[in-house]
């Protein structure tokens, strides 16, 4: 008997048993779609959290002077990282990655303009044309910095959300191109940046970014330190990307072999990593609730195999005497089996699929077709098909004709 004759003759019998098969095939659905539906959000969500924390600098690291720590008891000597390394890392780190310099110029500023001013809480940056895209922040009006505008230190300021408050009664329009006092130099607002909102302590829209030349020039300090900003394009590559600075950083400052580096890496991946590792356990769980849906549906597939069985007794025994063989039975209730928990593995990837990108949707997320739990969920809808049905199919097969055809 051909394949496309069982699967007739399968389709036939369902149809003959149609409550108790959408009965089977719901609660197939049931465990695929629970399955398919939670791991769909969950890439969903990983999807979205990649992008959101990416922006916020969760692919970057940050090279910068050694901190001492309370808890650190290395008589470490701590040393500023001068303009000049940080330029020569940055003209010889050839990782692909974007990277940017910075220099605090205070975190205490007060900005004035005509008889308003800021409270003395301005957290004043030098940055460079790269600094806004590493950092996270994004321009709601104007421009940002050019490169010939950083190296010249031309005096112009991109101002927070905060100091726009404060100096121009929240009118984004009215701060563009206004010169401010930022302490006592004169600068032109050339950008107002998207809101950020505050984090404990820090208030990311109390910000003021200089060119790194012009702070330079007018924060004159013995000990100022430069912060090198590495954004590399995959966070997969982080680790390897900061392998790669820590040994050019040791290269550029003389770090003898042998000796504990005077500098420190600060990766800015552990809030992305916790967060995932977390919806890690979301996909195991996700995993075992479908895993043990799909045993009892494969319970209610197998005892809907035996009553089929039973129900078919004479129409078995006149198939064998006729000349169908007990491997031909075997394979027509196997198929059968199979048929049923397939149909069921198609109306829950669907239906997962369609709940997983509403999930996807409300998040932020893009759409995902997840082909790995499409995959996956239809083999276990095929070897629970195969389980449920082999005990009813052997059955079947070791019935006797003669006392078949005698069945009532």
């Amino acid at each position: 008997m051909r394949i496309t004759e069982n699967i007739s003759l399968a389709f036939g019998a369902i149809k003959s048993n149609l409550l108790r098969s959408i009965l089977t095939i719901g609660i197939i659905a049931i465990g695929i779609m629970a399955l398919v539906g939670i791991l769909t959000s969950v890439d969903a969500i990983k999807a979205s959290l990649s992008n959101s924390l990416s922006s916020m600098g969760s692919n970057s690291f940050e090279v910068r002077q050694w901190r001492m720590r309370r808890s650190d008891k290395s008589k470490k000597i701590v040393k500023a990282i001068r303009f000049d390394e940080a330029r020569n890392f940055k003209e010889r780190f050839d990782y692909p990655a974007t990277i940017t310099i910075s220099t605090r110029a205070t975190s205490f500023a007060t900005l004035k303009h005509n008889d308003k001013k800021s409270d003395p809480n301005i957290n004043t940056i030098g940055i460079d044309e790269n600094y806004l895209q590493v950092a996270g922040y994004e321009i709601a009006e104007g421009r940002n910095f050019t490169a010939k505008e950083i190296e010249e230190g031309r005096q112009m300021v991109l101002i927070g959300q905060g100091v726009v408050e404060k100096l121009f009664d929240k009118s984004i329009t009215e701060a563009l191109g206004k010169g401010i006092l930022v302490e006592n130099t004169k600068c032109t607002v050339i950008g107002v940046l998207e809101t950020k909102g505050s984090g404990g302590a820090f208030n990311a829209d109390n910000v003021a970014f200089l060119p790194y030349q012009l702070v330079r020039k007018k924060y004159i300090s013995s000990n100022r330190t430069y912060s090198i900003n590495v954004q590399v394009e995959d966070a997969e590559n982080l680790n390897a990307a900061s392998e790669e600075a820590t040994g050019l950083m040791r290269a550029i400052r003389k770090v003898e072999f042998g000796k504990d580096d005077d500098f420190e890496i600060a990766k800015s991946d552990k809030l992305a990593s916790t967060l995932i590792e977390n919806l890690s356990y979301v996909t195991v769980a996700a995993t075992l609730i479908g895993l043990i849906t799909l045993i009892g549906a494969g319970v209610g597939l197998m005892n809907i195999m035996l009553v089929s069985v039973a129900e078919r007794t004479r129409e078995i025994g006149i198939s064998k005497a006729i000349g169908a063989s007990s491997a031909v039975i075997r394979r027509q209730f196997l198929i059968e089996s199979v048929l049923i928990s397939l149909l069921g593995g198609a109306f829950g990837v669907l239906s997962g699929i369609i709940a997983g990108n509403g999930v996807s949707f409300l998040t932020g997320g893009p759409f995902i077709i997840p082909w790995l739990w499409i995959f996956s969920g239809l083999l276990f809808c095929v070897i629970v098909g195969l389980l449920a049905g082999l005990y009813p199919a052997f059955k079947a097969a070791q019935l006797d004709p003669i006392e078949s055809l005698r069945y009532e």
